[in-house]
């Protein structure tokens, strides 16, 4: 099989928006989450972004394991092949190394909810830009489950974000939450 790899391949491994940081934001939210619901949402979505993380790890292995010298300059793969050979190393598509700075965990229940449907749109997002460049049927059947997962997580995190701000209270504060702004209303009433 002879398929032009690119540095994008290496992108939902360790990008920004790859499925490394989604396994340790997702992981790692699910320690400060208050609903058992919740916390187990985030460890079922947190694993399987590791499996995920093991597919691409496997794609991008079998389609640099055999590069011969020419088809590695061909392809402008030189710069990775120096630092890397053809091990599977977490970069973005622009050659940066993974950094847990792209990700984050805040320790508030709504804003992290928020945060990992934006994760999952932007990680869609990358697997639709891959799936414009890419041209072998088996990379693209595999990339499409992958996006179809994407979808599938959006949604559970957009159900999940229902059932938080359904049990809203005094200590969850997010836009009009009628248990904190009464709260906060009396205490600011008794100060005057």
């Amino acid at each position: 099989m002879y398929f032009f790899i690119s540095d994008y391949h290496f992108s939902e491994y360790g990008g920004p928006d790859g499925e490394l940081g989604a396994s340790l934001r997702y992981l790692s939210q699910r320690f400060t989450m208050p609903l058992p619901e919740l916390k187990a949402t985030l460890t079922d979505i947190g694993t399987e972004e590791l499996n995920h993380l093991e597919m691409i790890g496997a794609i991008v292995y079998q389609l640099t394991k055999d590069l011969t010298e020419d088809e590695i300059k061909k392809q402008g793969f030189e710069d990775y092949f120096v630092d890397h050979t053809t091990g599977v190393y977490p970069q973005s598509a622009g050659g940066s190394p993974y950094t847990t700075a792209s990700m984050q965990v805040k320790g508030d229940p709504i804003t992290d909810l928020h945060e990992n449907m934006a994760a999952e749109q932007k990680a869609r997002s990358t697997y639709d830009n891959i799936l414009r460049f890419c041209d072998d049927y088996d990379v693209k059947d595999a990339i499409r489950f992958l996006r179809e997962r994407e979808v599938v997580h959006y949604q559970r995190f957009g159900e999940n974000l229902r059932l938080m701000t359904d049990k809203l209270d005094e200590k969850n504060f997010y836009a009009f939450n009628p248990s904190f702004d009464k709260k906060c209303f009396k205490n600011c009433m008794k100060k005057k």
